[in-house]
């Protein structure tokens, strides 16, 4: 899973970056209002941390862009402003979730997580497949109640693959989800790396369609 930190302040961005990647998100940042504006359109990110208080171009505004663009990512807003009025002009706006500064980095990655879930049209924390489950809300995978250790760039795949189920998805989409934007994308890497998870689960739910790319589907019988 990928997300775009914009936030001006420098120690903050590096610091929400370093949270996320190190919860098992790809991380892409800007500093200011039309990077973040630059950004959102151009790149499939499967969430957005947006701060209110963005230079250039001032978050809000930037929100209402994305919104006008048919850009529907989930939107995180960061905001010092704590009055209910700021925030229901958020929600008008287009945004999915608040946190009020100063917040803690774990309450981020959870409602991060949260919106990316329902983004995706799970309702339940816990995503099943077979055997095979993943805790959202912590970030870890479970096999025959066993943990998988999964490296980053595996869990980024797997989680995409358990958030939309049944549906097939090309080598290009998961490269997308999987890398930030400074990243080479080879659609080879991506078949190494299915091929090291599949070895790593006890059940075969993850199908090649060829030409097409890759389905998690629950195992027969």
């Amino acid at each position: 899973m990928r997300i775009l930190v914009c936030e001006d302040q420098p120690d903050l961005r590096r610091a929400l970056a370093r949270t996320l990647e190190g919860s098992g998100f790809a991380v892409d940042q800007a500093e200011d209002g039309m990077e973040a504006l630059k950004y959102g359109i151009a790149e499939p990110y499967d969430a957005i941390v947006l701060d209110l208080g963005l230079p250039q171009i001032d978050g809000m505004s930037v929100l209402h862009r994305w919104r006008e663009e048919g850009c529907h990512t989930p939107v995180l807003i960061l905001t010092a402003r704590s009055r209910w009025s700021d925030k229901l002009a958020g929600f008008n706006a287009g945004a999915d979730d608040f946190v009020t500064k100063p917040f803690e980095m774990e309450e981020v990655v959870l409602r991060l997580r949260a919106l990316i879930r329902r983004s995706a049209g799970q309702s339940s924390p816990v995503l099943t497949c077979g055997p095979i489950k993943l805790y959202t809300s912590e970030g870890r995978v479970v096999d025959q109640g066993m943990p998988v250790d999964l490296t980053p760039q595996e869990f980024r795949i797997f989680t995409y693959l358990m958030h939309h189920p049944n549906r097939i998805i090309s080598r290009q989409t998961l490269a997308q989800h999987v890398y930030d934007r400074h990243s080479e994308r080879e659609s080879n890497v991506i078949d190494v790396l299915i091929s090291r998870i599949r070895r790593k689960l006890s059940a075969n739910v993850i199908q090649t369609v060829r030409g097409q790319g890759y389905r998690l589907t629950p195992p027969r019988g």
